[in-house]
């Protein structure tokens, strides 16, 4: 079983694997005041294209601008890829409020919508975890996996993230191959000005914009770029 790091930390699980139908017990009550799951979260929380192409359009902000104080960037397996910033005081995501509710809730990002539930990859397909000790709520209730996740189109957006995993893996195993520093380095730049500075524009839609950004990434890095 492949779990994704990028798609947070997959901790203890109950070792089962749900699809959109199956039932699962993630249910906590619209959390009732609780906000453990936005604190201490490192750097876990890694954006994909579409989570900063949200992120964008629903704050009305740039990229560059989320790099100031709310998101920054971390290097997996020698690719840069953003995350959500924490708050160095609390060790809380910077999007917390006073409250301790979610500032971006309705747009937040797709690992925080759909906890405690994570992601596992096999065979180019994906299906859900459930990280028993990511939610501290007790008797928690059953519910659809479809509707516990409320991810609009969700069946494209799993094809989108499928496609993700899968491209930066093959990134990944590419430059830790080659162990070439600047090689590296240009591959993470082309990565972060291809899917994150160049932000899907209104009112085209994320994935008509995304696929052939993807199929030219996967041409430029992967099929051309020759293993040894």
């Amino acid at each position: 079983m492949e779990y994704s790091r990028k798609d947070g930390y997959p901790g203890e699980t109950d070792g089962k694997l749900y699809s959109l139908g199956d039932m699962v017990k993630a249910g906590c009550g619209d959390c009732q005041g609780c906000w453990d799951c936005c604190r201490g979260m490192g750097q876990s929380i890694v954006l994909n294209p579409l989570d900063i192409s949200l992120l964008v359009k629903n704050l009305e902000t740039s990229f560059e601008t989320l790099l100031k104080d709310k998101i920054e960037l971390k290097v997996e397996e020698g690719l840069i890829l953003p995350c959500l910033k924490m708050r160095q005081e609390d060790e809380a995501c910077v999007f917390l409020n006073g409250e301790g509710r979610c500032a971006i809730h309705p747009f937040r990002p797709g690992i925080c919508r759909i906890f405690p539930l994570g992601r596992s990859y096999q065979n180019n397909s994906l299906q859900y975890i459930l990280l028993v000790n990511g939610c501290t709520k007790e008797n928690r209730t059953k519910v659809k996996v479809k509707k516990w996740i409320d991810t609009p189109n969700v069946q494209e957006n799993e094809k989108f993230l499928t496609a993700w995993h899968y491209f930066c893996r093959g990134l990944e195993e590419r430059i830790q191959k080659k162990a070439d520093e600047k090689l590296a380095k240009e591959v993470s730049m082309y990565v972060l000005k291809r899917f994150y500075l160049e932000t899907c524009p209104e009112p085209e839609d994320f994935y008509d914009w995304f696929w052939p950004r993807l199929r030219e990434g996967e041409k430029e890095w992967l099929e051309t770029w020759k293993m040894d």
